[in-house]
């Protein structure tokens, strides 16, 4: 399979000891309508949801695509756990799920004080077992709507919902510190990252802006093990744990998505509408399972 050449890594700084001279992105697989939600899988895959298809696609490299479910009930963001466990975010069930390693489902959350959630939107999980999703709400989704705020949601490893924040900007991406100490999510309707500490027990305090003016909509975003954050926006982003531009990837299409993979997690796995593409990096990505 063929690279995609011409496509340069623009820095404003030096991105750790990165040798962007020959930096290339290569096409995995297109044909899709909009990518959403890549995860890695330590059984050597990519999962990736293909939203309005209601389909999880499954990439291994060297074998190509497959799916993986059908459908989907409109998943968007995907983690796994340190069990190989699957979580996701159903928009259009709106709830959360995990699945087993012989492939049961279970509900994890869909309602607060009986009340459906919106559209579970992106997920991650500490390597401990607390949970962390978002749970805006886009375009027609706002007819059904039971909830009159948009949440970011903490799960506890015994498996009890607490609302973590309300808010009006639309909390889309979410990811984790290399530690699991900080939590970050993007604003979609703010153009920002906003960061919260996170204690031991998985609660939250000490709210802040940490990256603002972001130049297009931030969706999701990953970080790497030297707490850098990737966040795809017009294109992807990269910033230092204290909020400074390093420089962008520039991607052939818009991105929404992306996560680091392949067996030394030095590869940046990024969904970007109709594609899936890969570029490799000098430095790995932040593992929490």
């Amino acid at each position: 399979m063929g690279y995609w050449t011409g496509l340069m890594l623009l820095l404003a700084g030096a991105l750790a000891a990165q040798d962007l001279s020959d930096l290339k992105i290569e096409k995995a697989g297109g044909g899709f309508r909009f990518t959403e939600g890549p995860v890695w899988s330590r059984e050597g895959y990519l999962l990736f949801s293909d939203v309005p298809e209601n389909k999880i696609h499954r990439f291994t490299p060297g074998k190509g695509m497959e799916v993986f479910r059908d459908p989907s009930e409109g998943a968007n963001g995907n983690a796994f756990d340190a069990q190989g466990r699957l979580y996701t975010c159903e928009s259009r069930s709106r709830r959360v799920t995990r699945t087993d390693r012989k492939g049961k489902i279970e509900v994890l959350a869909d309602s607060l004080e009986g009340k459906k959630l919106n559209a579970p939107n992106d997920i991650v999980v500490r390597r401990d077992g607390h949970v962390y999703f978002t749970d805006p709400y886009f375009g027609k989704q706002a007819e059904t709507l039971e909830l009159d705020f948009q949440g970011i949601y903490h799960i506890t490893p015994k498996g009890q919902l607490e609302l973590l924040s309300k808010s009006k900007l639309l909390p889309n991406g979410i990811a984790l510190s290399p530690n699991g100490r900080i939590l970050y999510v993007a604003m979609s309707g703010e153009r920002s990252v906003r960061a919260w500490d996170l204690d031991r027990q998985g609660k939250a305090s000490n709210e802040r802006v940490l990256v603002s003016g972001i130049e297009g909509v931030p969706d999701g975003m990953k970080v790497d093990e030297k707490g850098n954050l990737y966040v795809t926006c017009k294109t992807v982003a990269v910033y230092t744990p204290e909020g400074k531009l390093l420089g962008h990837v520039q991607v052939p299409e818009t991105p929404a998505n992306c996560a680091f993979g392949d067996p030394d997690f030095q590869s940046l796995y990024i969904t970007a509408r109709t594609s899936l593409y890969r570029v490799r990096l000098d430095v790995k990505g932040a593992v929490q399972y």
